[in-house]
């Protein structure tokens, strides 16, 4: 006999995705971004959610690859595409994700921004510290979890 035991799950509403978002951006109150960085695919919504509650303008992306198409976790994040290190010389840099759950994509982009030159301030939606696989924790979350997130815009996954 097989017994499946599927992980529990937060589905989130876009409300609660609203909700998450206006606590990041209240956390984040008082300090100033140059430029914002969205990790894609996961990050671009809530980034961009963000940025307009935040004022930010200046948006970049870096595709990084943490898993494959049928859900395998790759053994270190694959960087697809980083901008220009000029983009980040000499400025306050937003880097923003949905989830820091092993920690390694967050960590490997933020690290980048530096070697560029700026100064990475991490926000994440969901922030997993038991599957965290790196010494760093998230400069900001608005939630602590052990759960498996369902994005209201990863339909279906």
């Amino acid at each position: 006999m097989v017994i499946d035991i599927a992980p529990a799950k937060d589905i989130l509403t876009w409300d609660d995705l609203d909700s998450m978002t206006a606590d990041l951006a209240t956390r984040l109150e008082g300090r100033h971004f140059d430029v914002l960085l969205a990790i894609a695919r996961g990050g671009l919504v809530p980034a961009g959610m963000l940025a307009y509650r935040l004022g930010i303008r200046e948006i970049l992306v870096a595709a990084v690859a943490a898993y494959d198409d049928h859900g395998n976790m790759a053994p270190t994040p694959m960087v697809i595409h980083f901008p220009a290190e000029e983009r980040f010389r000499d400025r306050e840099v937003l880097v923003v994700d949905e989830v820091w759950e092993t920690g390694n994509t967050a960590v490997l982009v933020a690290e980048l921004v530096r070697q560029a030159g700026g100064r990475p301030t991490t926000a994440v939606l969901h922030y997993k510290p038991a599957r965290s696989l790196v010494t760093q924790a998230p400069d900001v979350h608005a939630v602590t979890t052990d759960r498996w997130v369902v994005y209201p815009y990863k339909a279906g996954k």
